[in-house]
């Protein structure tokens, strides 16, 4: 193998460490950032994991490069226990908590909003959920479907972006589907039964056409950045959702190896697809933190809420076990995905 191939190979890999990398780098700089309005003493603010490799300290603040490019933190003072004193995390009223808390999740979104739109406005059309055309071989206009159709609603699904079709007819098990147009300014129902194929043991339906791209304008491009961020959150909800209700098992899922094989793949592939992953990715990690799990974001705003409420705080000792029980379950979720993903290598 030369050089050139083993770059190849190499590169694709290295953009998409150092894109999780710069996804942590913002959830983290958002704590740090709320922290610093807030006046809360930051002890360290962390790139890497593991052994420092080199540090320095710039007024009350550590900041130092670790070993392991892979993750990061925001250590603020009163953080993980009770502490004296004005800057301490603890002393600090539940709404200057409950907003330096948030703030990681809300950079990340951020971010995923500042890509899509990075995105739209690199095309030469915006996507709409229009039929344009159909492939030789569709199926779909047998069962009604028409040139000019614009696609409202799959199973039951509101549509607004072509991400929303692909989502909606991923989502069909059987190749049967309830599709809504609007033709001439009416809505019509179709019944369509869409050829499948196989994808990594699961079975798809065969998407046989084409949708219409329009003329950007100033507010179409802000219209549709907002329509395929919502859609992209959506995502997330429904990945969940599946995963809840069987439809997917934690086999399905991926860990940092099968993500890093994944956004690699789309580096080799296109910028504009690289993008996407990009976008998706991190607004799943702004999303999933704010789910009230313990070890998570969502988990300390759930408790900062409810103390709000009550005006009661959970004691810092049961506050500590349930963290560590939930990162306990995390880290075994992670060997298992992180396994899982190992195994589909070979």
């Amino acid at each position: 193998m030369n050089l050139t191939s083993i770059w190849n190979t190499v590169y694709p890999i290295i953009i998409a460490i150092l894109f999780f990398e710069l996804i942590i780098l913002i959830h983290e700089g958002g704590h740090f950032i709320a922290a610093r309005l807030m006046k809360i003493k930051v002890n360290e603010f962390a790139i890497g994991m593991g052994p420092k490799l080199f540090s320095f300290k710039k007024g009350d603040t550590t900041y130092s490069l670790r070993l392991i490019l892979f993750g990061g933190f925001c250590s603020m003072e009163g953080e993980n226990e009770d502490s004296g004193g004005d800057g301490s995390f603890s002393n600090k009223r539940v709404s200057a908590r409950i907003f330096v808390v948030v703030a990681g999740a809300l950079m990340n979104l951020l971010l995923g909003l500042v890509i899509m739109l990075g995105i739209i406005c690199s095309q030469n059309l915006v996507g709409t959920s229009t039929v344009a055309k159909f492939d030789d071989t569709a199926v779909s206009p047998s069962y009604g479907l028409q040139a000019g159709d614009e696609i409202k609603n799959i199973d039951g699904m509101r549509i607004y972006t072509p991400t929303d079709v692909q989502t909606g007819l991923s989502r069909s098990a059987d190749g049967n589907v309830e599709m809504v147009v609007k033709r001439d300014g009416k809505d019509v129902t179709l019944n369509i039964q869409f050829d499948m194929e196989e994808y990594e043991g699961h079975q798809y339906i065969n998407m046989d056409f084409w949708l219409l791209g329009k003329e950007k304008t100033f507010t179409g491009v802000l219209s549709s950045t907002v329509n395929n961020f919502i859609s992209y959150a959506r995502m997330v909800f429904l990945s969940v959702h599946d995963i809840l209700v069987g439809r997917y098992g934690l086999s399905d899922l991926s860990g940092p190896v099968g993500t890093v094989s994944v956004v690699s793949d789309a580096v080799k592939t296109s910028i504009p697809s690289m993008l996407r992953i990009m976008a998706l990715l991190t607004i799943n990690v702004g999303l999933f933190n704010l789910f009230p799990i313990p070890a998570l974001d969502g988990w300390r705003f759930f408790l900062l809420l409810a103390e709000g409420i009550t005006k009661k705080k959970l004691p810092t000792k049961w506050e500590y076990i349930i963290n560590a029980v939930g990162l306990a379950l995390l880290l075994l979720l992670m060997f298992f995905v992180t396994f899982s993903d190992i195994t589909k290598l070979f």
